[in-house]
């Protein structure tokens, strides 16, 4: 009698217990919050302008995300002529990417949108903030292509344009006041430096794991940003617990080599690579390959048109004998290294790479 009483609770209590349940997934209400608010459609992107994405929330010029645009930055950046970026990725519900390796952008689905933002602090006279564009690299079923978004001097709109088209400003940065004919890329100039010769197709260049191991510090707390993707849905979990990182090229307390091939990799290494836009010339800045600091051009001939002297890329313990010391301190445009990006001198990037080159003891034979 007994145990039939018992039997008789449980059922009585499982009925309630999936009863209740019922009730609870009739009633739950949706919480907006955790939609995404993007406007993305993938048959009609790119739009005419930024604020039809619907990427940031408020006024658009504070770049405030919406829920599903993830903030993220890269150990070392790229040099742009000393603008700042604010970067950020976005991906349509019920898609994954994946970790291919270390030194490899993610494999990400179609639907993707990488957001990057260009702007400048203390821009003179008045010392204001300052947003130049806004480039979009989108993953569609034909693979990534382009778009970039030139603000107005309102700061309340960016609007869509490949032809290219110039900036000028004066701000001050580090206490320095600097002058700059920034440049808005065009398409073609953008397909330069993202690209692959032999497929013939863009690609992005900065989100690979290597590149993105860092803690960030998001409105919830401090967190590692593969971490943050992977919990957040937007990578699966084959991200291995080891990654071999790039270091900040700027951290003094990281050996110098390790600092000069961050700094080589993100500036240099998309160009540089085989199958890249450069890479006939015998270096190669990749930072899985820059261990062996021959492919960092050191003791390797040049043969440079603009100045026979300079006869090899790095000359050991000499950097005003050294190709690659050159071409970063030049501004003129048929020398210059990178091609593309920079119009100015990265007065600190040159100061790190000439100190590794005059640190070299080993000499060429």
């Amino acid at each position: 009698m007994f145990k039939n009483y018992i039997h008789f609770f449980y059922l009585l209590v499982l009925s309630v217990v999936i009863s209740s349940c019922a009730k609870d997934d009739a009633y739950i209400p949706i919480d907006d919050s955790q939609v995404s608010p993007v406007v993305f459609d993938i048959e009609q992107v790119p739009y005419a302008t930024l604020s039809e994405y619907n990427f940031f929330d408020g006024d658009m010029k504070d770049l405030n995300p919406v829920y599903g645009v993830l903030p993220y930055d890269l150990i070392t950046p790229l040099f742009s002529d000393y603008a700042h970026k604010k970067r950020f990725i976005w991906m349509p519900d019920d898609v994954t990417a994946s970790y291919v390796n270390d030194y490899s952008i993610l494999d990400f689905p179609v639907g993707t949108v990488l957001i990057k933002n260009f702007y400048y602090d203390n821009v003179l006279p008045s010392g204001v903030t300052k947003i130049i564009e806004t480039r979009l690299q989108i993953k569609k079923e034909t693979g990534w292509v382009f778009a970039c978004y030139k603000w107005n001097d309102e700061q309340t709109q960016a609007s869509f344009d490949l032809s290219g088209s110039y900036v000028p400003l004066t701000f001050m940065e580090n206490g320095i006041e600097r002058s700059v004919n920034y440049y808005v890329p065009s398409g073609s100039q953008c397909f330069t430096c993202h690209k692959s010769i032999s497929e013939d197709v863009p690609y992005p260049i900065g989100v690979k794991p290597q590149n993105l191991n860092r803690d960030f510090d998001y409105p919830e707390g401090s967190k590692n940003q593969l971490q943050k993707l992977v919990d957040f849905g937007y990578v699966d979990n084959t991200v291995p617990s080891t990654i071999n990182s790039v270091v900040k090229w700027d951290d003094e307390s990281q050996p110098l080599e390790l600092r000069v091939r961050s700094y080589l990799d993100i500036n240099c290494a998309h160009c540089h690579s085989d199958n890249g836009h450069c890479d006939y010339r015998p270096v190669r800045f990749a930072f899985n390959e820059s261990s062996d600091i021959t492919n960092l051009g050191v003791c390797v001939d040049a043969h440079e048109v603009f100045d026979p002297s300079l006869t090899l890329i790095v000359n050991p313990g000499n950097s005003e004998r050294s190709v690659l010391a050159a071409r970063l301190n030049s501004t003129e445009e048929e020398v210059r290294m990178p091609l593309l990006a920079r119009t100015l001198r990265h007065d600190e990037g040159v100061q790190l790479i000439e100190a590794w080159i005059n640190s070299l003891t080993n000499y060429c034979e």
